[in-house]
């Protein structure tokens, strides 16, 4: 459960950055990122319920093109669903905004790893 509190507030500090960058992601405050946050964590959470050699076999042999979609179906779900969060061009700001998504997480999660403050 911790772990889950911990990516949720890790995806909502994503979320707030990336409506910085001109990717079309609008979120209107905190509390909204949070919420998107929970939503697309929950998702994540989905996905990582199947097994480990389903996912890279996936993952393998689509090039990663099936986790990318999933990552967009998933990003523009949670606009669709949480009022505040909005993607301004549609489509292409939930391809831009999952994939940043995906890099932001990334350097974020490194930095609580090296910290100590995250397990491996």
């Amino acid at each position: 459960m911790l772990g889950f509190l911990i990516s949720v507030v890790v995806i909502a500090i994503s979320l707030l950055i990336i409506s910085t960058l001109p990717t079309g992601v609008e979120v209107d405050s905190p509390w909204i990122a949070l919420i998107a946050g929970a939503i697309i964590g929950a998702f994540n959470g989905i996905w990582s319920l199947f097994p480990d050699w389903f996912r890279a076999a996936n993952a393998i042999f689509s090039l990663g093109l099936i986790p990318l979609l999933g990552s967009i179906i998933v990003f523009g779900l949670a606009a669709w669903l949480v009022e505040g969060f909005r993607l301004r061009w549609g489509f292409g700001s939930a391809i831009l905004g999952a994939i940043a998504l995906s890099i932001i997480n990334s350097i974020l999660f490194f930095i609580l790893r090296q910290t100590g403050l995250v397990a491996v």
